[in-house]
């Protein structure tokens, strides 16, 4: 019984100590860009969200595969489509005035 004590004692102070660490990280927020190829305006944009890229997690949906027809119906005349955590933001251009504002206030909501 003196053995497993300190050792259950141990796991659980581990546990905590693992979950604190994980739970006080920040996440990076996901801004998700809605293509095709080609897309120069895409590109253009891409260019623009360089300076950014450290502060969020980038995924690309191209809309002209079949899994993605709802966003080809959606957005196959406003490409680039951007989201952020899954909700609009922008669309044709990049707005880094709206982008910062957003990012900001996803960091402001972690804290």
């Amino acid at each position: 019984m003196h053995l497993v004590l300190p050792r259950t004692l141990h796991r659980t102070k581990s546990s905590a100590h693992l979950l604190r660490r994980l739970f006080s990280q920040k996440y990076l927020p996901t801004l998700t860009l809605f293509t095709k190829d080609p897309c120069p305006l895409c590109d253009e944009a891409k260019e623009v969200l360089e300076p950014y890229k450290h502060r969020y997690i980038f995924l690309q949906v191209d809309i002209t595969l079949p899994e993605n027809k709802i966003w080809w119906d959606r957005y196959k005349y406003d490409i680039p489509v951007f989201h952020l955590n899954g909700q609009f933001l922008m669309m044709h251009r990049v707005s880094t005035s709206l982008l910062e504002k957003r990012l900001a206030e996803v960091d402001e909501e972690q804290q």
